[in-house]
């Protein structure tokens, strides 16, 4: 396997290099071999139906769309199971890594629903449960309602290529 180290916390100049590692992969679980690290399957994926690497492409303010261009080094990405979420604000021009949070969520009936476990930035938004709508228009992911901070919020978020 052999991955592009887009951002890192702990040694940004590794940012933009390219390492190679052995990896075995069975149903359960996935193994660096180099390293003798084991990660266990948290889940199979379902029911998933934001399973995916999202890039945030957009807000809509005052009725107003407002695009953000995901090739630009700034970049919120949030990638999600089929039951778990985690975004992620980065730069990869200056390499610096700006906040982290996640969880558990779930989908269901138009609502989108994230239960916060961790929160890089405040750790007082632990167990906060955030309810947006949500919808998939032209393969992108609109969700809509109250930040953590309380703050009425419209995101548009992109599939990652």
């Amino acid at each position: 396997m052999t991955k592009k180290m887009e951002f890192d916390t702990s040694t940004p100049e590794l940012v933009g290099t390219q390492v190679s590692f052995k990896v075995r992969i069975s149903d359960n679980e996935i193994e660096f071999v180099d390293i003798r690290l084991k990660l266990k399957r948290l889940d199979n994926g379902l029911p998933g139906k934001l399973q995916g690497a999202w890039l945030m492409s957009g807000r809509i303010k005052d009725g107003e769309t407002q695009l953000r261009d995901t090739s630009r080094p700034r970049k919120t990405m949030k990638i999600l199971s089929g039951t778990r979420f985690q975004w992620i604000a980065y730069n990869t021009e200056t390499k610096k890594f700006m906040g982290t949070g996640g969880g558990t969520y779930i989908t269901k009936n138009g609502e989108y629903i994230e239960n916060i476990e961790f929160f890089s930035k405040d750790d007082s938004k632990i167990g906060l449960k955030l309810k947006f709508s949500y919808e998939l228009i032209n393969d992108k992911w609109h969700h809509s309602g109250l930040s953590s901070k309380g703050d009425p919020i419209h995101e548009i978020w992109s599939i990652r290529e």
